[in-house]
């Protein structure tokens, strides 16, 4: 039996080895040719070999795409500050071209100071830094398959939480009936936190359209608006209150004290964003949080804020505050302070999950922006490559695939891209 036995098994090696031969040689001179080109080898050999730019939104959405001699790809993402910015975009890429991605915070400092006198403070110099930084990231998780998150020294959550921005945009004069309305909208979705804007630049109540002192009218209709949507949600959902800068330190007084019995999570820009003193005096006046920083830029924008103690809350857009690692010395800065972090997002999916790594990343996290458009807007569906929801009973899931974990659908950018910009080219 073991002789029939071993001699079934050889037999049986013998057919097998015969196969294999016969489906090997079929195609073998391609197959040799694949395996004699090096498409991935070691991460140290990895090197730039092109950053190129595509826009959305009229030129207001940036979006980065770095290339690499192993056939890796990053993407990256800026915000607001971005438009007529293709030629910063070469500028920069003549500055990487060659350069390994790995040594991301490196490139980062490399580009930063080579733009002192150009501009390298804030603004769209930033903002494009932004967006191709966060790419850094991406590529950089691919080529050693790891999450951003753990780039970043791991995390503290597996989720992170979001409020919705309802944009319920105030040219079409919201009643409370409308607010309460979105307030229950965005509550039967799931979301456990909710905000509205304030600022209405065609109230008829105003006494003039450059005059930022809310008269009695306005400040009467913010509290029915904002009383209307707490109604309708209930004291367990959080509210917060976006004025977007608009008015002066009068007016924001009197709506953080106005609004206190509303019991905000907090009272957004009620003035502009260049003085830090006179966000001070608001937050001391009031037991409304304050919250800020959508509009600084870099950790430097926000060392004054934090150690005055002028907000209660920082709100960098990591899309164009500086990046992720910026964004974690920002957040980490606020730790200090004990200030919690709560980053502004504007983008899209793509952003929105990098962000969400550099939010699992900190200690101090509070909630991150999520948009409404991501259900309304097939755009924002159609441009991005993800696995799984995108948002779940306001958590989102950070990836735990490597890089950032969300691609973008070339195809579908271009469908929707921006007129008489570059499209990756």
């Amino acid at each position: 039996m073991k002789q029939s036995r071993r001699n079934f098994l050889a037999t049986g090696a013998a057919a097998s080895a015969a196969m294999l031969t016969q489906v090997t040689t079929f195609g073998a001179a391609h197959q040799e040719a694949i395996t004699k080109t090096p498409l991935f080898s070691a991460p140290t050999d990895l090197k730039i070999t092109g950053v190129k730019s595509a826009y959305i939104r009229r030129g207001a959405g940036l979006f980065i795409k770095i290339t690499t001699n192993q056939g890796l790809i990053g993407y990256g993402e800026g915000v607001d500050a971005v438009g007529g910015t293709h030629m910063l975009v070469q500028r920069f890429e003549r500055m990487l071209i060659g350069k390994s991605p790995l040594n991301v915070h490196r490139l980062y400092e490399d580009i930063r100071k080579g733009g002192v006198f150009g501009g390298a403070q804030a603004g769209v110099y930033i903002a494009v830094l932004s967006a191709i930084e966060t790419a850094l990231w991406d590529v950089s998780g691919k080529a050693l398959g790891v999450p951003v998150y753990q780039l970043l020294g791991g995390k503290f959550r597996d989720s992170v939480r979001v409020y919705c921005d309802t944009a319920l945009y105030q040219n079409n004069l919201p009643t409370p009936a409308d607010f309460a309305k979105n307030a229950s909208e965005a509550k039967s979705m799931g979301f456990n936190a909710i905000k509205f804007d304030l600022d209405q630049a065609n109230d008829p109540g105003k006494y003039d359209r450059y005059n930022w002192t809310a008269s009695p009218k306005e400040l009467d209709r913010m509290v029915k608006q904002i009383g209307a949507a707490r109604e309708a949600v209930g004291p367990d959902v959080d509210i917060c209150v976006d004025m977007h800068g608009k008015y002066d330190t009068i007016t924001g007084e009197k709506v953080a004290k106005l609004m206190e019995p509303m019991n905000l999570m907090w009272l957004e820009e009620p003035i502009p964003a260049e003085n830090i003193d006179a966000y001070k005096k608001i937050t001391e006046s009031t037991s409304t949080p304050i919250c800020a920083g959508e509009n600084h830029y870099l950790a430097h924008g926000f060392t004054k804020m934090l150690s005055s103690g002028a907000v209660d809350i920082v709100m960098p857009d990591l899309q164009k505050a500086g990046g992720l690692g910026e964004g974690q010395r920002i957040a980490n800065l606020a730790n200090l302070y004990y200030v919690p972090f709560a980053p502004h997002m504007v983008a899209t999916f793509l952003g929105a999950m990098a962000t969400a790594h550099v939010c699992a990343s900190v200690p101090n996290f509070l909630i991150m922006e999520w948009q409404i458009y991501f259900h309304t807007d097939p755009m924002f569906k159609e441009i991005t490559i993800h696995e799984g929801e995108q948002v779940t009973n306001s958590f989102v899931k950070v990836s735990d695939k490597p890089g950032i974990g969300v691609d973008l659908n070339e195809e579908a950018v271009k469908k929707y891209a921006a007129q008489g910009y570059p499209f990756f080219e």
